[in-house]
């Protein structure tokens, strides 16, 4: 797949995109969006910590690198039956990575009966013969059929249409639809991806990936692939160069760089154009009037992002592989605008307007070279909330690289676009400490995130990455004033740059996937600081308090923490099996379990295994007591229910606005009619849950209305519904029904359980 990525910038349009929004550098105004969040009253100093050697990313040469990958590949087949993938799924070796204490972690793509499958990604964990799995899809690939109902004609057809609606000019498919198994979200399903290629209203180029269902013809993304975003530069100032002399004349390639070179387009929009030469070696001065001047600041940003990731990560390279990319200064006419390619590996930047405000900022090609660093390693979807996350992914080393160099021209900061002044009024495009500043961005995470521009829904992310970097509250870095809200009302404490940006690194490269969402980077996020710095260290409960402070997961206690545990209905007679989720964080203590007024019948293990077989009818309350070894302690009570419980587990497709289905569960030997407040627990699982009527029949054919058509794009249904079935008898057959009444969306029943 050809990979690209667009700049920062996001244009206003009168009329909106009705699809996944395509990616932009520029964000101007826009309507407010944040939620307001309570004052705090800031933090105090910085957690002090260095990361633990062993968990230390070892630098790779590009021979050693291929040698791992090459043995990676050649062990895959075991590799796939080691970790219980299906006889038709094969792994390709995208990457290896290895720490210093030996542990291996290799991400691969999947591959179902040959055909490549889209968020089939996962990364193999292997320490002391120890495997654990990072997948970005869970489910199993299982799709329904392999045979398409949709000719690829009619998905490149359907593939321009979306380009077309997306202002998209000159689309064209660059290459035939292929066929694919889709595993972005929900069930995987076969589906066609097409790219169409063109130019985006602005002038950036295009390269446009739609995947649509096989069988249905429902768009499943679509998503933008260019993402926007001694010598004396605009931006840097006086700063060395890595030039190499050929001949009498001076060429801007990077010798301790792999080669990185640096040319000059010309005002032109395709091809490498002229590579950047001088006579003595002092290159630019400082005003756009001289081409050097942005040759510079590109070339310069170029090595910067270069060394930042070698020295701090041990990266060689954006691809890990040694390899150069190469850049391209001086692109189109007043083209307002920066953009990464994979395609081409290489960096494009505009003039700006006027051609005299170029986007070459040092900001600016760490944010656009980072694209290209997660496209190697999470391939962060850009759309929804890993579209967020991807571009956070890109501010937040931009702002790491800024402070890597620290240059007296452009101070370190956590502002995105300060120096460019895209906006005319000298302002920033985007705030890390406050994102809503912009006038678009969220502070926050909210469940409608996943619905915005990924530029704005990068903004809890960057929130995140400053408060875990600087804390909560009023504080002046760098001569720069900041004043960073929580959405809890509750403190943060920082960490300093260097030791956030290594827990996102590792995050980035070891366990997220291409899919990650919010609630995914947290548990990457922690997963990370516990390999770097302990888990339950201040420092990784810092992480945890950085995420509750914009709303993403909660805050862990000192001491022993307890999971609530909602109450419980169980089935008399029925086999039970519930595991408490608890830990402490008191460094090497062991946890014991008590619990007092459990069913009858059941029992807790000392490894907080609640099971057994509960044997009486009727309702207690369940006290919880953890206690570590030091003698900290938590509780927590809850209502258990033992009832008649009868289910229905198998699984029953829905068709495609068709005739409805229907499960049923028998209910026979008991005396009277169902209860006034009788209990439905419904689990379906289906991509547009607003197409859905869902009925309960009882024995005499009363039918009672769960839902009809409600809860609109939402994905599945999984929800109880309480009913007055007093007047139905208990016995007999009562019916789960079920019909989608709109055409693309489908699902199937997972299961129902009925108390009466």
């Amino acid at each position: 797949m050809s990979l690209r990525h667009r700049t920062l910038i996001r244009r206003r349009r009168a009329s909106a995109v009705a699809l996944t929004a395509v990616g932009a550098l520029l964000a101007l105004a826009a309507p407010n969006l944040a939620t307001a969040a309570p004052a705090d009253p800031g933090g105090p100093a910085k957690i002090t910590a260095t990361p633990r050697a062993g968990a230390d990313q070892t630098s790779l040469t590009p021979a050693r690198r291929t040698a791992l990958i090459k043995t990676a590949q050649s062990k895959a087949a075991g590799t796939a039956e080691r970790i219980g993938l299906g006889g038709k799924e094969k792994l390709v070796v995208k990457d290896v990575i290895k720490d210093a204490d030996g542990t291996t972690h290799t991400r691969y793509e999947r591959t179902y009966s040959g055909l490549p499958v889209l968020g089939g990604d996962l990364v193999v964990h292997d320490k002391s013969g120890r495997t654990t799995v990072t997948k970005a899809n869970k489910a199993d690939l299982a799709p329904a059929t392999l045979s398409p109902k949709i000719s690829a004609a009619g998905a490149a057809g359907k593939a321009l249409d979306v380009s077309k609606k997306a202002e998209v000019k000159g689309s064209e498919t660059e290459r035939a639809p292929r066929l694919v198994v889709w595993a972005g979200s929900g069930k995987p399903v076969l589906a066609w991806e097409t790219v169409v290629e063109g130019t985006q209203e602005d002038g950036t180029p295009s390269e446009l990936q739609v995947v649509t269902d096989a069988a249905t013809g429902k768009q499943l993304l679509a998503a933008e692939k260019v993402h926007t975003g001694s010598g004396t530069g605009q931006y840097a100032g006086e700063v060395p160069l890595g030039t190499t002399l050929s001949g009498s004349t001076y060429q801007l390639v990077d010798p301790d760089r792999a080669g990185q070179k640096t040319y000059d387009l010309n005002q032109g929009t395709s091809g490498t154009g002229t590579l950047f030469t001088d006579d003595n070696d002092v290159w630019g001065d400082g005003l756009p009037s001289n081409r050097q001047t942005a040759g510079v600041d590109v070339a310069f940003g170029a090595a910067a992002t270069w060394d930042y990731y070698k020295e701090a990560h041990g990266r060689n390279g954006i691809r890990n592989d040694g390899v150069a990319a190469y850049s391209r200064a001086h692109y189109g006419n007043n083209y307002v605008n920066a953009f990464w390619q994979d395609s081409c590996f290489c960096m494009t930047y505009g003039d700006g307007s006027g051609n005299t405000h170029p986007l070459t900022a040092l900001d600016v090609a760490a944010h656009e070279m980072s694209h290209g660093v997660t496209a190697a390693t999470a391939g962060l979807v850009y759309s929804g909330e890993s579209g967020g996350l991807n571009e956070a992914t890109s501010d937040i080393f931009a702002a790491a690289v800024e402070f890597y160099e620290d240059l007296p021209a452009d101070p370190a900061d956590y502002l995105v676009g300060e120096k460019i002044d895209i906006n005319g009024n000298g302002t920033p495009l985007r705030y890390m400490d406050k994102p809503s500043k912009d006038g678009a961005s969220r502070d926050n995470w909210s469940s409608t995130l996943g619905g915005i521009d990924v530029h704005y829904s990068s903004g809890p992310a960057n929130h995140f990455f400053y408060l875990l970097s600087e804390g909560s509250g009023a504080k002046t870095v760098n001569g720069v004033s900041y004043d960073s809200p929580t959405y809890d009302g509750q403190s943060v404490t920082g960490i300093g740059i260097q030791n956030a940006a290594a827990i996102w690194y590792r995050a980035l490269t070891t366990y997220m996937t291409s899919t990650t969402n919010y609630a995914g980077a947290r548990t990457a996020t922690l997963s990370a600081a516990a390999d770097l710095f302990g888990a339950y260290s201040a420092t990784y409960l810092a992480v945890a308090d950085s995420w509750a402070a914009i709303n993403v997961g909660n805050r862990i206690a000192l001491g022993v923490n307890l999971a609530p545990v909602a109450d419980q209905i169980s089935g008399v007679n029925q086999e039970v099996s519930l595991q408490l989720d608890a830990y402490t964080t008191n460094t090497g203590a062991s946890l014991t379990y008590e619990a007092t007024g459990l069913p009858e019948g059941l029992s807790i293990s000392q490894s907080g295994l609640i099971s057994g077989t509960p044997t009486t009818l009727g309702t207690s309350d369940v006290t919880i007591k953890v206690t570590d070894s030091t003698g900290a302690t938590v509780s927590d009570t809850f209502s258990w229910q033992i009832a008649y419980v009868y289910a229905n587990s198998t699984r029953v497709d829905i068709p495609d606005n068709g005739a409805a289905v229907e499960s049923p569960v028998t209910i026979a030997g008991r005396d009277g009619n169902a209860s006034a407040t009788t209990s439905v627990y419904v689990n379906i699982v289906h991509t547009y849950r607003g197409d859905l009527t869902v009925d309960l029949v009882g024995p005499n054919g009363t039918v009672y209305s769960l839902l009809n058509r409600s809860g609109g794009s939402a994905d599945n249904v999984d929800q109880t519904f309480t009913i007055d079935a007093s007047a139905q008898p208990l016995n007999g057959t009562w019916k789960l029904r079920v019909q989608d009444r709109a055409n693309i969306d489908v699902g199937y029943i997972a299961r129902w359980t009925l108390t009466p």
